[in-house]
């Protein structure tokens, strides 16, 4: 069976194993499912600074997965910002993909679509990122909550409610086609909140496993190997050509 590696940028092994039972779930009898935690950084990622050493902790925990198992058939990134995405794309020789990108493009099948996520820190993040992967025109706004996607998921219940309303909220203000419910910390939220909202609601995680479910069908032909003089990291990513 072929293997899709998730790799969680946080450093949080509560938020792997949500991320390990709800892909594995999306995937169903197509994948085995491994889920990786990031070997340093932050607990969960809601700054620049925290995302800026995730991309590092992604490459890392790339090179760990490849020195023990060799290369697995397929990478989520399992954080919805997509930490190391365009460098692990780069050179991995398998498909990659995250719960960003793979979220913006299943709403925007729709059309124009809202953001909704935890840390007020994110809304530039996911604007940028946006941009970066061509869909200025189709990312309708972007509602952040003030509790990070870590204080959600530490409170569910209360969490729901209050996503609820932001998701309602973000369709109206925005006229948006769809709201995305963004965060590896709120996978599963969406099904239980999506009668309350107007517009089609999509989790970020299933999107990410449906990504991963359709890239193995394509078989594409990928680039292998950075090309880069590694020095001072790990002896794992140090082995990477």
């Amino acid at each position: 069976m072929p293997r899709l590696l998730v790799i969680n940028p946080n450093t949080s092994s509560a938020v792997s194993a949500l991320l390990q039972r709800h892909v594995q779930a999306g995937v169903g009898d197509a994948l085995a499912v491994q889920t990786l935690t990031a070997r340093f950084g932050a607990p969960y990622i809601a700054s620049e600074a925290g995302y800026a050493v995730a991309n590092h902790a992604v490459l890392d925990a790339w090179a760990a997965d490849v020195a023990k198992n060799g290369r697995p058939d397929a990478v989520l990134i399992g954080c919805f910002g997509d930490p190391g995405l365009f460098a692990l794309r780069e050179g991995a020789g398998v498909p990659v993909g995250g719960l960003a990108e793979a979220a913006f493009s299943a709403a925007a099948w729709h059309g124009r679509f809202a953001i909704v996520t935890g840390g007020d820190r994110w809304r530039p993040m996911l604007a940028r990122l946006a941009h970066a992967l061509g869909h200025t025109q189709t990312l309708a706004g972007i509602h952040t909550v003030a509790p990070t996607g870590a204080q959600l998921a530490a409170d569910p219940v209360g969490a729901r409610q209050l996503l609820a309303d932001a998701c309602r909220q973000a369709a109206e203000r925005f006229g948006a086609q769809a709201v995305i419910l963004g965060g590896a910390g709120l996978a599963g939220m969406a099904a239980d909140i999506a009668s309350q909202v107007p517009v089609p609601l999509i989790d970020s995680v299933q999107a990410g496993a449906q990504w991963a479910v359709e890239a193995l069908k394509r078989k594409e032909a990928l680039d292998s190997g950075f090309g880069v003089d590694w020095q001072n990291v790990s002896w794992e990513l140090a082995a990477l050509d």
